[in-house]
């Protein structure tokens, strides 16, 4: 999921096929990978490039959220015309997350604080060291090296 760099953050006015050109350019991927990362067809990124989908459905949007490693309230923004909130963190359910696969989008929601499926408490921080969590697509946390799912 994303490490949070505000370079990749949308910008004001910015369409989504501007945006999503841009930002997989400046990751070095052809639309065929972004395709394959997002669990997508590659004529549907295609056609967001060319600006004949503006909206997204829920399931594509974190894929492509995911691939291209920022927020699905960035892509949300952008599809809404709306400016981008602040995102405090990244959230996971550490029971019922599969690790490498981006977070359920109720998770992820500034106002969750439990997961929607078992109850257990949202993790936003490792549970061994407590340094923040910026991306999900590693299971390991890069600061000490323990999973992030609870065995």
């Amino acid at each position: 999921m994303p490490l949070l760099q505000p370079e990749l953050a949308p910008n004001p006015e910015e369409t989504l096929a501007n945006y999503v050109r841009r930002v997989r350019m400046s990751l070095g991927l052809s639309q065929k990978e972004l395709a394959e990362r997002a669990g997508v067809h590659l004529q549907s990124v295609g056609k967001i490039e060319r600006r004949q989908t503006t909206r997204l459905k829920q399931g594509p949007k974190s894929g492509l959220a995911y691939a291209l490693s920022v927020p699905v309230e960035y892509l949300d923004a952008i599809c809404k015309g709306v400016a981008v909130e602040a995102i405090a963190s990244l959230k996971f359910c550490p029971q019922c997350w599969v690790p490498g696969t981006p977070p359920d989008p109720m998770w992820t929601h500034p106002r969750a604080k439990h997961c929607f499926a078992c109850g257990s408490p949202l993790r936003d921080r490792c549970g061994s060291c407590k340094e923040l969590i910026v991306s999900l697509k590693f299971r390991f946390c890069p600061f000490c090296g323990k999973s992030y799912k609870d065995t």
